[in-house]
């Protein structure tokens, strides 16, 4: 390590805060488990190094860091909040990082660190809930952002009501003639194409074998019930997971390897390919996309309403009414004694 950085110690070859800080990771690499004062040493020394370096040597230094075991909190939240450009190989590969970082990292920067938190190779529970957290949120800060973009395009105030109609009669003209024009149903718009987040995911727990959390993770890609991306993995032949990834427009290059990760018997050579490349070529998209359409379908109306029975047993109590109490059951011998003293 020493001698790769020896060039930036020539006058012509860069800045002189770019080998101050090169030459300050490098000592920090060379300590095998540094002390607490190390540490805080190293985290007050990098911050002013690193801020007034050039961005190659950012990157540099932040991929130099990425293989050491011990890196300070401060550093690793610098580092991590940087553009991606600079931050994405550390946010991949280091293991110093600690989940409470990530999580921070998540919630304070954009998709583009989200992305690169979800390939890393492992992922703690709580990493992962703030990662689909992030992405429902970015969901309904996209929908808000069009919401708001197509009440501005309405015009206000435009004295000319005949062209305000004209126009959304050519629209509505437009909208059916596109609904006639097209052989696709509008039900195709429910089987969105798998966003980078879910692709990440799904790769990191086919490759650790975590077919609970991968259901999961498939279900909210498909924004369908548990229960369906379940039936999907039963099949052991891998067509039905191969169906779904094919109409979600799963990458083809990682969608054998995913396939070969949860069904080791598609792993197995064919020739010149494997049998996970021979099941994939044999799908059809556009037939894969009718058939994960009607096992949505299927599924949106298999879903039970949840609501609460007047008469049932766990309904909550209701402030605005009175509670019925039921009076406690006599016993046959204590009436007849009773009617016999009231004779008396």
């Amino acid at each position: 390590m020493t001698n790769r950085f020896r060039e930036l110690e020539r006058p012509q070859t860069g800045r002189l805060k770019d080998v101050v800080l090169m030459a300050t990771v490098t000592s920090f690499e060379s300590l095998r488990i540094p002390r607490k004062s190390e540490m805080r040493q190293f985290a007050e020394l990098f911050e002013p190094l690193f801020l007034a370096s050039s961005d190659e040597a950012r990157r540099q230094a932040a991929a130099a860091l990425s293989q050491c075991a011990h890196v300070p909190d401060a550093v690793t939240h610098l580092i991590g909040s940087m553009p991606i450009s600079i931050a994405a190989i550390f946010l991949t590969r280091s293991k110093a990082i600690s989940d409470q970082t990530l999580i921070s990292i998540i919630r304070t920067q954009g998709p583009a660190h989200a992305n690169a938190i979800a390939r890393r190779d492992e992922l703690s529970p709580s990493v992962i809930d703030a990662l689909v957290e992030h992405h429902h949120a970015a969901g309904q800060f996209r929908t808000a952002v069009y919401q708001v973009d197509a009440a501005a395009s309405q015009p206000v105030d435009d004295p000319s009501a005949d062209r305000i109609a004209r126009e959304n009669e050519l629209r509505d003209e437009i909208k059916v003639l596109a609904r006639v024009g097209s052989r696709v149903p509008d039900s195709a718009s429910g089987v969105r194409p798998i966003g980078a987040l879910h692709q990440a995911l799904l790769m990191r727990f086919a490759r650790s074998g975590e077919a609970v959390l991968f259901a999961n993770a498939l279900a909210d890609a498909m924004e369908a019930s548990k229960e369906l991306a379940e039936r999907i993995l039963l099949d052991v032949s891998g067509q039905q997971l191969a169906t779904t990834l094919t109409a979600l427009d799963f990458p083809a290059a990682d969608m054998a390897p995913l396939l070969s990760f949860l069904y080791p018997h598609l792993g197995e050579r064919l020739g010149g390919s494997t049998r996970a490349d021979a099941l994939i070529g044999n799908v059809d998209r556009k037939e894969g996309l009718e058939r994960v359409e009607a096992w949505l379908r299927a599924d949106c109306a298999a879903r039970p309403v949840r609501y609460e029975s007047h008469l049932a047993e766990n309904r909550s109590t209701d402030p605005r009414r009175q509670e019925a109490r039921s009076s406690p059951k006599i016993p046959d011998r204590a009436v007849q004694s009773r009617r016999q003293s009231g004779k008396r």
